[in-house]
């Protein structure tokens, strides 16, 4: 009886340890920051098929601006993203579900960097772009999973028309 519990006890450690393990590999190599070809919001967008250009502060007052933005269905938006803060600032496109799991993720481990293709991480008074395409009507949501600042209200929103 002890050595089944002690073996149960190893094999449940290992498991946890194994998902741990394989959660932070994902981040670092930007495999669960980066939706799927079916992703309800969209996909990485060709630099070469930019179909609107879109510039969104983001600044120390924890807000994004614009923090609502329209396209259509099918645009492939350049999203020049500017941090004019005095510290770091991110966008992160995603669902609403998938941000706040992500944020509790970046509260646990608030050194996680973001370098997927739906993402921009800036240091302040850096720019950078993402380039997506919104192939879906709906709302794609952004934020900044930057420690306390979503919680803070640093969110936004594309309406996909």
């Amino acid at each position: 009886m002890k050595g089944t519990l002690l073996r149960t006890s190893f094999a449940a450690l290992a498991l946890m340890l194994s998902g741990a393990a394989s959660a932070a590999g994902d981040h670092a190599h930007g495999g669960h920051g980066q939706p799927s070809a079916a992703a309800p919001i969209g996909t990485p967008g060709d630099p070469a098929r930019v179909t609107r250009t879109v510039d969104i502060d983001m600044n120390d007052a924890m807000r994004f601006s614009p923090a609502t933005i329209d396209v259509k269905a099918g645009d492939t938006v350049r999203l020049n993203v500017r941090n004019s803060g005095k510290i770091r600032h991110e966008l992160v496109l995603g669902t609403d579900a998938d941000l706040q799991a992500h944020y509790a993720m970046m509260m646990k481990d608030p050194g996680m960097r973001h370098e997927e293709p739906n993402a921009v991480s800036l240091e302040a008074g850096k720019s950078g772009e993402i380039v997506w395409r919104f192939d879906k009507a709906g709302t794609v949501s952004f934020g900044c999973l930057e420690p306390g600042h979503y919680a803070a209200g640093m969110k936004g929103s594309v309406s996909v028309l």
